[in-house]
């Protein structure tokens, strides 16, 4: 069941055009001219109850523009958006009260109070009874590992600390749907691998469903299933996670450990492959399955180096995304 549909919608901004200087500046107040900026075109999707899907693009791309009209802070100059039922952005209020959000470092706790104050308010301002906030709480702090937060102040918190109790205040009102806007970004390795399996278990346990932004492709393989790519305002793929790397993925990696520190790669002419790292010690190839094969790799190498051993690696979707990006593949 589609707990979130989108139908054609298109975000559209005027934007000032005028020549630069003292000059341009006048004769805009004057003979104001403007130029149309799509942000978003026309793009249709639905999510069901549940789902975790990932929603990325470049930077400009539409991905916050999008998560803005979802959440209702824009409205749409085309199209239709409903979340569970509500057009946010004719029903503000009521549709908070089924969201959570997480947008980037924007706060939602109070800089000067201990955490569980914060926590707190935000249980008052969603209505929430005692039993529930405190049944909530608990189970979100116990899989957030925050006990020795709770009594510290925000301004006290460590970037990482801060985003746990972000992620926190975000579930604690057992919202439906949440949008989580670059949630790991800078923090360190536990840090992150706690905030993850934080919203795997969430998901698994309320059935929320979760709309990721982010950057770090370790967070989308790690959490999504299914993924939507965006590009210029427009969306150029909508699927499996594992389908897109079998689809887009004609590269694979090669790494040759050899027994010579000279380098003889100069010499070695061939269709298909690309060095991706040299060292003294081994030599990684990127390759192209669909031109050459691994045997005819080793056994052109052979001539030139000692192979000690080799090891073969599937392209990786952060490698996938980049080519995409730089339009070195055509997305259907």
């Amino acid at each position: 069941m589609s707990i979130i549909e989108v139908s054609g919608i298109s975000k559209e901004y005027k934007i000032s055009d005028h020549k630069g200087g003292l000059i341009g500046y006048i004769n805009h107040i004057f003979n104001p001219k403007y130029k149309k900026f799509t942000a978003v075109n026309n793009i249709s999707f639905k999510i069901n109850q549940g789902e975790i899907v990932g929603y990325l693009g470049e930077n400009g791309a539409g991905k916050s523009t999008t998560i803005k009209m979802l959440s209702g802070l824009l409205t749409p100059t085309n199209g239709i958006i409903k979340v569970n039922g509500i057009v946010p952005y004719k029903n503000r209020i009521q549709n908070n009260f089924q969201i959570g959000a997480v947008f980037g470092q924007k706060t939602q706790l109070w800089w000067d109070l201990p955490v569980f104050e914060s926590f707190k308010l935000i249980g008052n301002l969603y209505k929430m009874t005692q039993k529930d906030y405190e049944k909530n709480l608990n189970w979100i702090v116990e899989k957030l590992e925050l006990k020795e937060l709770l009594n510290k102040q925000v301004r006290n918190l460590s970037l990482g600390e801060k985003m746990k109790c972000e992620i926190a205040a975000t579930f604690l009102h057992k919202p439906k749907v949440v949008y989580l806007d670059e949630p790991t970004i800078g923090l360190d390795v536990l840090v992150k691998e706690n905030i993850r399996n934080f919203i795997k278990e969430y998901n698994k346990e309320f059935n929320t469903t979760i709309i990721l932004t982010t950057h770090d492709v370790k967070d989308v393989e790690e959490l999504c299933d299914r993924i939507i790519l965006i590009d210029k305002g427009k969306i150029i793929y909508d699927g499996n996670i594992n389908s897109f790397r079998s689809k887009y993925s004609n590269n694979d990696f090669l790494t040759i450990f050899k027994k010579e520190t000279i380098s003889f790669i100069n010499k070695i002419k061939l269709d298909g492959i690309e060095v991706a790292e040299e060292s003294k010690n081994y030599i990684k190839i990127k390759f192209n399955q669909d031109k050459i094969s691994i045997i005819e790799i080793i056994e052109k190498f052979k001539k030139y180096y000692t192979i000690l051993n080799v090891e073969t690696n599937e392209a990786k979707m952060e490698e996938i995304l980049k080519e995409i990006y730089r339009g070195n593949i055509d997305v259907d």
